[in-house]
């Protein structure tokens, strides 16, 4: 199963970020960009692959574990930006993101310990991708728009393993579906 860990942001804000999503699909050109569905939005953490079914136990004992060992920490949904010559739009975060940066560092540890393969190891850079654009795709007046989006602040409390259904009808537009496989509690100790 293709797995990742992951934050999600609680339901009102992704209710204000659906709202700043809507504005940004009436720029001229957002055709042109294949939108990320509410359900999909996500901080990955740690991204995992394909991972057999026997290893999810150990990896949820020490994804359990990391969370444990991170104390509950303040995040807001801010600004944006762009990976790639117009490949994806995403929207950043904001406040404790130095926790979060400790949490990813620790979910991927857990994968690594688990036995999964993992990529290279790189500074985390918190983003919740938004669209995606085939070609260069100027997204600067994405980028622009959202310089101005902050949601409130909210506590983040929980780890989340999620499991990703890729597309497989080959219907246009399709998105993935994505299934809580656990969730840990943040904090309470190591």
């Amino acid at each position: 199963m293709r797995l990742f860990a992951a934050l999600l942001p609680p339901p009102d804000i992704s209710a204000d970020l659906a709202s700043a999503v809507g504005e940004l699909r009436k720029l001229p050109g957002a055709e042109a960009l294949t939108w990320t569905g509410r359900p999909g939005w996500h901080f990955t953490l740690a991204f995992y692959g394909e991972v057999a079914e026997e290893t999810v136990p150990e990896l949820s004992e020490r994804l359990a574990r990391a969370a444990r060992r991170t104390e509950v920490f303040p995040l807001l949904v801010q600004g944006g930006g762009a990976f790639g010559q117009g490949h994806a739009l995403w929207v950043g975060a904001n406040g404790e993101v130095e926790s979060m940066r400790l949490l990813a560092d620790r979910a991927e540890a857990a994968g690594r310990r688990a036995g999964l393969t993992m990529q290279e190891h790189r500074r985390y850079r918190p983003h919740l991708t938004l669209a995606r654009g085939r070609g260069s795709v100027d997204l600067g007046p994405y980028v622009a728009a959202l310089d101005s989006f902050a949601s409130r602040t909210w506590e983040v409390a929980e780890l989340v393993l999620v499991r990703s259904h890729l597309p497989r009808s080959g219907i246009a537009g399709e998105q993935p579906r994505y299934e809580p496989v656990g969730t840990w509690a943040l904090g309470a100790g190591a």
